[in-house]
């Protein structure tokens, strides 16, 4: 079938790929544009997979500052040097820092979680769920649902992207990967945020101090 010139400028717009693939999804979709961004980003998928076993030893790192109370520094590589000092990368990595600025991530990837953090939580979880007076089959199945949202919660790759919350951050950076050509990762982050523990510090010491007093 007949492919506009209109149909593939406004899926490029939509998905930021390049004027062939573009053409190539809307055909193979037969011009559904919703289609043919699933199939765009399907085959990013597919791309990231093959990627992502190369390494990726250069990259950036990024600051991001929100009105002066949080910050965050993110590290994210890439395979080369010109690609890092793309403005496709730049924006990526921005986005990334924003991100966690905002939805305050506590590790990169659940496989970074310490395993006693997970027990812990199965513990308190399978508490609450006994509670309820559900069968022990029921009680399981519970806990692992539980486990799966509190990966989704504190993980950054598995967090909806604040800008799109139909994205990951993981999906986000697989159609970076299908767009820059290179295996793209999140090495390391760190946030900042003014006055973040101090209260209880302060409480900590006020009640040491009352103790000596006694």
């Amino acid at each position: 079938m007949e492919i506009s010139a209109a149909a593939v400028k406004e899926l490029r717009e939509k998905t930021g790929a390049g004027f062939m693939d573009c053409k190539k999804a809307l055909s193979q979709t037969k011009g559904d544009i919703e289609k043919a961004v699933t199939f765009l980003r399907e085959k990013g998928l597919a791309a990231a997979a093959k990627k992502a076993s190369r390494v990726a030893s250069e990259g950036i790192v990024t600051s991001y500052i929100h009105g002066g109370k949080v910050g965050v520094l993110v590290e994210v590589n890439c395979e080369t040097d010109f690609v890092a000092k793309t403005d496709g990368f730049s924006d990526l990595v921005k986005d990334v820092a924003m991100h966690i600025a905002a939805m305050n991530p506590l590790y990169v990837r659940r496989e970074e979680v310490p395993a006693e953090l997970v027990e812990k939580e199965k513990e308190i979880f399978a508490h609450q769920a006994k509670e309820s007076g559900k069968p022990e089959g029921v009680i399981q199945k519970m806990v692992d649902g539980k486990i799966e949202k509190f990966f989704k919660e504190i993980c950054l790759l598995e967090q909806p992207f604040v800008k799109n919350p139909d994205l990951t951050i993981e999906k986000l950076i697989i159609e970076a990967v299908a767009k820059l050509g290179e295996n793209i990762t999140v090495r390391r982050f760190a946030r900042f945020k003014v006055g973040e523990g101090i209260e209880k510090k302060t409480a900590d010491f006020a009640s040491e101090v009352a103790s000596l007093q006694k």
